[in-house]
């Protein structure tokens, strides 16, 4: 049963979230890693047959045409039809982000900035237990609106392949689908193997080594972030209904067993009735054993005098997902600076964000949307700086750079502008 605390006692299980520390599993990633740069396919197609139990070659390892046309067929109209809904959606939001660039010209002086798309991106998507065809359409589509010309992709076969996943690669125009998953999907990536092309940015969910391995090559390709479990948030007043918080901290619970959800509210009796309403919710889910796990181990119901109060910790926690069930959402929303995506009042509930507002659900976990953001077309795209100075403009300020450049002993730098006055 989930405790509820005030805000006075101990609030370590709210603090207390995996950052990823775990030695075993780096020394693994990072000899799997290296196995990949230095022996390419040939250690690929290795670990596939290890990890999956799939034997694949060159030949093999990427999905022919039929394969998904027929994974395709599999899909049901009406799934379909949501899919293509939401896919409007996440292109019609993604497309505001778009930004121009920009110069400007003061006295021969030039100064500006362009933007230019990267040339291949990879989307990793997960497989088994975790398959999110979701997560398709959250890392292609930004890709695609800032006008990346290849999008590949990575996906753990094993026995089954979701054919939701391949039919939104396909809606998405990703050019090639790799069958490989793991920490080895993506070294392949960012080094390029003889079947697998090198990416310049990988994105995309996974688990602890997937994770692990994106933080492993960044430098060689960019990354998105090292995201770890699901959390959720939730801010709940007087006029915040019980059943609706106790599913939505459920929503996250079955993602995983350390998942992270916890709510927030001005109201004891409040706090009673939602962690009495998720151990009656708790015994229709599916994955219940998923989901009690993560409750038991991190849910947290938490009692604070005011809204005041409330936003202060949740700013401390900077959730991934943050919903305001409050009377007025909007003036709580000021108070807020620490979130990877906030979800306004009782009928914006977070599965609106995973799937269909358009909002990206690739968002920053373990309180590192202190500082990252969620996926955005700026993943994707390059600013560049634009100098353009005359001749008059350079002799007028060259005095300027040459003491600067002489002060920190570069005369190699200074010269560069002496040799023009």
């Amino acid at each position: 049963m989930i405790p509820i605390i005030k805000s006075s006692g101990d609030l370590s299980r709210v603090f207390s979230r995996s950052q990823f520390n775990r030695d075993d599993v780096n020394a693994s990633v990072k000899k799997i890693v290296n196995d990949v740069r230095e022996r390419g396919d040939k250690v690929l197609f290795e670990y596939t047959e290890k990890f999956d139990g799939v034997a694949l070659d060159g030949k093999t390892v990427t999905l022919t045409e039929k394969e998904i046309d027929d994974a395709v067929a599999k899909v049901p109209t009406e799934t379909l039809e949501a899919l293509r809904k939401a896919k409007q959606n996440i292109l019609a939001y993604h497309e505001r982000q778009l930004k121009d660039g920009d110069t400007k010209t003061v006295n021969g002086r030039t100064t500006g900035f362009t933007f230019r798309p990267v040339s291949c991106a990879g989307v990793y998507v997960p497989g088994g237990k975790a398959a999110y065809p979701s997560s398709v359409l959250m890392c292609a589509l930004p890709a695609v609106v800032a006008g990346v010309k290849e999008i590949i992709m990575c996906t753990p076969a094993g026995k089954y392949l979701n054919p939701l996943t391949v039919a939104a690669a396909r809606e998405c125009g990703i050019n090639k689908i790799y069958k490989v998953g793991g920490a080895q999907a993506i070294a392949a990536m960012a080094f390029g193997t003889e079947s697998v092309k090198k990416a310049d940015v990988i994105t995309g969910p996974g688990n602890i080594y997937v994770a692990m391995a994106k933080k492993e090559v960044f430098g060689y390709a960019g990354i998105d972030m090292i995201a770890g479990p699901s959390e959720i948030l939730i801010i709940a007043d007087e006029t915040a209904n019980f059943k609706f918080a106790a599913a939505d901290m459920l929503s996250q619970a079955e993602h995983d067993e350390l998942a992270m959800s916890t709510l927030i509210t001005t109201d004891y009796d409040f706090a009673v009735k939602v962690r009495d309403e998720v151990e009656r919710q708790l015994e229709k889910l599916p994955k219940k054993q998923i989901a009690s796990a993560s409750v038991a181990k991190f849910g947290t119901i938490i009692v604070v005098k005011n809204l005041d109060e409330a936003a202060e910790i949740s700013d401390r926690v900077a959730p991934e997902h943050l919903e305001l069930c409050v009377r007025e959402p909007e003036k709580l929303l000021e108070k807020i600076n620490n979130a990877g995506a906030v979800f306004m009042g009782n009928y914006s509930p977070e599965p609106l964000g995973d799937y269909f507002a358009g909002t990206n659900h690739v968002l920053p976990t373990s309180g590192t949307a202190r500082f990252f953001s969620g996926l955005s077309v700026d993943n994707y795209r390059k600013r560049i700086s634009i100098v353009n100075y005359t001749a008059d403009a350079l002799k007028q300020d060259a005095d300027y750079i040459i003491n600067l450049a002489e002060t920190e002993d570069l005369a190699a730098h200074a010269n560069a502008i002496r040799v023009r006055k």
